[in-house]
């Protein structure tokens, strides 16, 4: 039997109190907040929020919260995504960021999408710098993985070139490989073009042998390196309805669970229960946690309660038929959804853009952090659990 502390988990639950996170508004003057990362800028050791705004590539210093820029102005149209990871052990983030937004646009490569490897300064060049990359049309989404002891930065669009409305050709999801200088020349992949209105991307597995899942509109595609080959796998949902955002979570036991907002910028909160490690499922089903987001546009997935399972976050960017926008927690009972509790960690008070978790004060326990749209802030929920 399952058991905490030698209560028996029902037990602990019916005790259990709501879930507890303070707000605290570290920025109320954004302009979109597009994209969040968190990881270590300044080499002290602790976790930064990195933000892509609409013009600006900002960072906030973890402690004191201020707000230091990186660099702006980097094309005509808004920066759309960022990337931030120490790739070479030296303790201090890679940042790539996406640019030149403009989803209207999917044939001119000059007047859509852009990617930049930013190189940070050194004494002798006090301002960081931006190398561009090979790019696709409407650049929407990147992360950084590592595999087979290589790093490489995976970078999605939201369309085909030339595509309309979804149809014509795929999506060119194209890894970069991480060079030993970075300043040189970057090789570049294209590892899948069989998708279309691809919106997000998770990173899953170890520091070894990480893979991507790709959501969009024919569901979840894996892709994975393996012994330097690039390989695809449709992950199967008993129902597609098109996803936008995804997370893989920790169910209790051997098995794991799929996250989802359905379809791109959505309504629906689901969740995919029994994926075993090669993320095949045992007795799929499809199970609906909420059908009254707006715009649904965020997600994130961690053991915020210490249940030793994970729980849900979900944000959302415009008022619903209710009027409510915000951020909510979703909690499994006995460690599966097919009975659950959901809480608000924000109501009204964030136009979620995106959300991250990471322990920034290494209690152990992952904050929440989101960027607003509307709302034009950026929050971090600190954990009190």
């Amino acid at each position: 039997m399952l058991t905490f502390l030698s209560f028996p988990f029902f037990l602990m639950w019916a005790f259990a109190p709501d879930p507890t996170f303070e707000a605290q508004e570290i920025d109320s003057d954004i302009s979109i907040g597009y994209g969040l990362a968190v990881g270590d800028v300044d080499g002290d050791g602790k976790g930064d929020i990195l933000l892509a705004d609409k013009k600006q590539i900002v960072w906030y210093r973890n402690g004191d919260w201020k707000k230091q820029l990186i660099i702006e102005n980097l094309t005509e149209s808004d920066n759309v995504c960022i990337a931030a990871r120490d790739l070479d052990g030296d303790g201090k983030v890679e940042i790539a960021v996406g640019a030149q937004w403009n989803p209207g646009e999917t044939s001119d490569t000059a007047k859509s999408g852009a990617v930049f490897f930013l190189i940070p300064p050194d004494d002798h060049h006090p301002n960081w710098e931006a190398k561009p990359l090979h790019h696709e049309p409407t650049t929407h989404r990147m992360r950084w993985i590592k595999n087979g002891g290589k790093s490489y930065l995976i970078v999605v669009p939201l369309h085909g070139r030339g595509n309309a409305n979804g149809e014509g050709a795929g999506v060119k999801v194209i890894a970069y490989e991480y060079p030993k200088k970075p300043a040189d020349d970057w090789t570049h992949t294209v590892i899948d073009e069989s998708m279309h209105l691809t919106h997000n991307l998770d990173v899953v597995g170890n520091d070894r042998s990480e893979f991507v899942l790709l959501g969009g509109k024919e569901g979840v595609k894996s892709m994975a390196n393996a012994d330097g080959t690039w390989k695809q796998a449709q992950v199967f949902l008993p129902e597609n309805m098109g996803v936008g955002e995804l997370r893989l979570g920790k169910s209790s036991g051997e098995t794991g669970f799929l996250a989802t907002i359905e379809p791109m910028h959505g309504t629906t909160l689901a969740v995919y229960e029994g994926l075993d490690e090669k993320l095949q499922a045992r007795g799929p089903e499809r199970k609906v946690l909420h059908s009254q987001l707006k715009d649904g546009h965020a997600l994130a997935v961690a053991d915020f309660l210490g249940l030793g399972f994970d729980q849900i976050a979900v944000g959302w960017r415009l008022p619903n038929d209710a009027g409510e926008l915000g951020v909510k927690l979703f909690v499994p009972k006995n460690g599966s959804f097919s009975e659950f509790e959901e809480y608000w960690i924000d109501q009204n008070g964030m136009a979620c853009e995106d959300l991250q978790a990471a322990d920034l004060d290494d209690d152990g326990k992952p904050e929440l952090i989101a960027s607003g749209r509307a709302s034009k802030n950026v929050k971090i929920y600190w954990n009190k659990n």
